[in-house]
């Protein structure tokens, strides 16, 4: 007797609209930036995190470096980096990077890292070293770190991170803070709001920024209280972007916000007060960030102007 034979189906992925679409990376610009991250032995968050824009940036030879290693203590049901036990910190990445930027001729760095909940100081310590690298071998060269949580740490990791003065200080905090037990269950809501409090009330022309994911489920009230949470703790950037599901086995996207409601989130925004404000599909933390920088400074000097 035959019996029939049931094959699982393989999961649907959703298909993404035309508006994020991305080419895919080709050129000597993109192979070139390839060579000198993996001959500097250093790891990108473009990479790690499977970042869409990847491919323009990697041509135009901009890349976000990640510090601190390519495997992350955390878990978060949106992020594509590999979770585990991270091996020992490299004490030659700081001056990795800075050969890296000097190399590149970068005008802005973006310099991020996994979480090491491992480390007595979560990794704060690297990224002073990165930045005093930076400052003697590129000191035109100016600076963003996107740093973490550093969960039950970071007003000591914060102190000694501000003290090293980079240019701009981000933390995202990602989403809304009804979907933190799902999304980012590692993390706690006000505790990134206050450690973004903490660089503006030590060091107030630190610019300070952060961004969030849209697509997880969130309501439009939601993310306007994110907004009036951010302005509440002086945020002068805000980042919005559409979130993507790297793989199958993390959240599903649960609605891919249009460009007409990323235009009307930035509108609103803009009239609550943020220096800048970057809202697209395809807007991601470090995306254009130099050019973003420059567009803040000459914000924050008009403001001044207005002000006197």
């Amino acid at each position: 007797m035959n019996f029939p034979i049931s094959i699982p189906e393989r999961p649907v992925r959703e298909r993404k609209p035309d508006w994020i679409r991305v080419k895919a990376p080709t050129g000597a610009g993109f192979n070139e930036t390839r060579k000198l991250m993996r001959d500097l032995n250093l790891n990108t968050v473009c990479e790690e995190a499977a970042c869409p824009n990847i491919g323009e940036c990697w041509t135009k030879k901009h890349a976000t470096v990640m510090i601190l290693g390519d495997v992350c203590t955390r878990a978060c049901a949106f992020c594509n980096v590999k979770t585990g036990m991270p091996r020992a910190v490299d004490p030659l990445e700081p001056e990795h990077v800075a050969i890296a930027a000097a190399k590149m001729g970068l005008e802005h760095i973006v310099i991020t890292s996994v979480d090491r909940d491992d480390l007595p100081d979560g990794g704060a310590s690297q990224f002073v070293k990165v930045i005093e690298a930076l400052r003697r071998n590129t000191p035109n060269t100016t600076i963003e770190i996107l740093t973490p949580d550093f969960r039950n740490k970071a007003q000591a990791a914060v102190e000694a991170i501000v003290t090293a003065r980079p240019d701009v200080y981000n933390h995202n905090l990602e989403t809304v803070p009804r979907l933190y037990p799902t999304i980012r269950p590692g993390a706690r809501y006000y505790a990134s709001l206050r450690l973004l409090e903490t660089v503006k009330r030590h060091d107030p022309s630190i610019f300070t920024k952060s961004g969030v994911m849209l697509g997880l489920g969130e309501e439009r009230m939601e993310v306007h209280q994110v907004m009036d949470d951010m302005r509440s703790a002086d945020i002068d950037f805000l980042t919005m972007g559409q979130y993507l599901q790297p793989t199958p086995k993390h959240t599903k996207v649960m609605d891919f916000v249009t460009p007409a409601a990323f235009d009307a989130y930035a509108a609103i925004a803009r009239a609550k007060g943020f220096l800048l404000v970057a809202a697209s599909p395809l807007t991601r933390s470090s995306y254009h960030a130099g050019d973003d920088f420059a567009k803040m400074r000459d914000a924050r000097a008009a403001q001044l102007a207005k002000a006197g």
